[in-house]
């Protein structure tokens, strides 16, 4: 039978160190000083996501035993009926992944045991490389692979306003287009190939390279582009599509030399499993908190191990240390993974977040403190108001040179 400890409060702290909003949700149990921290990161809509903790998910949770995660998280997802989407997945995400925290606080180990211990002893990770030319493009990535990173991301600007992943040059693309400033797949796809041929002159072949599409393309491009870096042996492509096309992904995928990741757009986690069953993938990328934290990706990754397809978890700087540490934990426990995103967390951050991972040579590997092994210092965070994300503003202007929207 569960002992008398039982959730006394359930809230959100929202805090934005490095301008991005960063949502933590706090359990809080009647055994004195017990709490856990899950990440409920939805950058785009925190606001949103506050409302649906300490409006909706506290109230049908307090009182119970904090112990019973399975039954909670599913109590959480039908109590909605309407099931599903990034608003009340990133909700339960943080209301999961505290109470695995608190799951590893009581029994006095590291969560990643109590999914059944280590299969390696720390993750692999990439890091983003960018440049507003190809030149300073692969400057930038040479620095990474100096410092020790053996996985790098690399973007290049274009003209206009539709880069990825690089800073916007600005300017004109064509000037006698309706929308002057728009970003043009021609010259994308041509671009792309450049800065791959110049990475691996000068990087040689020891690098495992990667790049982000970031959804832009069409089937036929995407096959397009895949064949034209294929003699660049890239470790992945990602988010090819959009997701309103990934019902072509296993022709693309079958068409394409280099492997296809994809996955952080996904809202469910049954939907990242189709991508799984149905053969669209080669590395699954979902965003944790977005398919409702770590209760369903751990089987997610279960389905992926049984399919041959590995993990690559979408964890950039809208993923609180929290969540990182949700990452690396399934990370280190899964026979099937692949690759971890990096984001280099600040020091401001790391003061915000005490226990905040933090890589070393390109690894991470998991706190061996009690849950998470992270905590919130809440009177510093606090130092450090969320404003509304300016991804919005930055998402209507991404527009063809017809001034058509684009996927952002």
């Amino acid at each position: 039978m569960p002992d008398d400890v039982r959730i006394t409060g359930v809230r959100t702290i929202v805090t934005a160190p490095y301008g991005i909003p960063l949502v933590v949700v706090r359990v809080d149990t009647s055994e004195p000083g017990l709490y856990g921290l899950g990440c409920a990161t939805f950058t785009q809509r925190w606001k949103a996501v506050v409302t649906y903790v300490e409006e909706h998910l506290a109230r049908l949770v307090i009182g119970r035993y904090p112990g019973d995660i399975g039954d909670l998280v599913r109590l959480a997802k039908f109590s909605s009926y309407w099931r599903e989407g990034a608003v009340g997945n990133n909700a339960i995400s943080g209301l999961d992944e505290a109470l695995w925290d608190i799951a590893g606080k009581r029994a006095g180990r590291p969560v990643h045991e109590l999914l059944g211990g280590k299969v390696r002893a720390a993750a692999d990770c990439y890091v983003h490389s960018f440049g507003l030319d190809i030149e300073q493009a692969v400057s930038h990535a040479l620095e990474k692979a100096e410092a020790g990173w053996r996985y790098v991301r690399i973007q290049v600007s274009q003209p206009g306003a539709g880069s990825y992943g690089s800073s916007p040059l600005g300017g004109v693309t064509s000037a006698s287009a309706p929308y002057p400033h728009g970003w043009r797949v021609s010259e994308y796809l041509r671009l792309v190939p450049r800065l791959f041929e110049q990475a691996r002159k000068v990087l040689g072949d020891d690098v495992e390279l990667l790049h982000d599409v970031h959804s832009r393309l069409y089937p036929k491009q995407a096959v397009t582009l895949a064949r034209s870096l294929e003699a660049f042996n890239l470790y992945f492509l990602e988010d090819v599509l959009p997701p309103e096309h990934w019902d072509a992904l296993p022709e693309v995928r079958s068409a394409s030399p280099i492997p296809l990741a994809v996955g952080e757009l996904t809202t469910s986690v049954t939907d990242a499993a189709r991508l799984i069953m149905n053969g669209a993938v080669d590395l699954i990328r979902c965003h944790i908190s977005a398919i409702g934290g770590l209760t369903p990706a751990r089987k997610l990754a279960a389905v992926a191990e049984l399919a041959g397809v590995r993990t690559a978890w979408h964890a950039p700087g809208d993923t609180s240390p929290v969540g990182v540490a949700a990452s690396v934990a399934l990370d280190v426990t899964s026979p099937t993974f692949g690759i971890q995103e990096c984001h280099e967390f600040d020091e401001l951050t790391q003061e915000v977040f005490p226990g905040t991972i933090v890589p070393q040579q390109g690894w991470l590997a998991p706190n061996e403190a009690p849950g998470w092994g992270i905590d919130l210092d809440e009177s510093l965070a606090l130092r450090f108001p969320p404003n509304l994300s300016p991804f919005d503003s930055w998402a209507a202007g991404v527009r063809s040179l017809d001034g058509g929207l684009l996927a952002p």
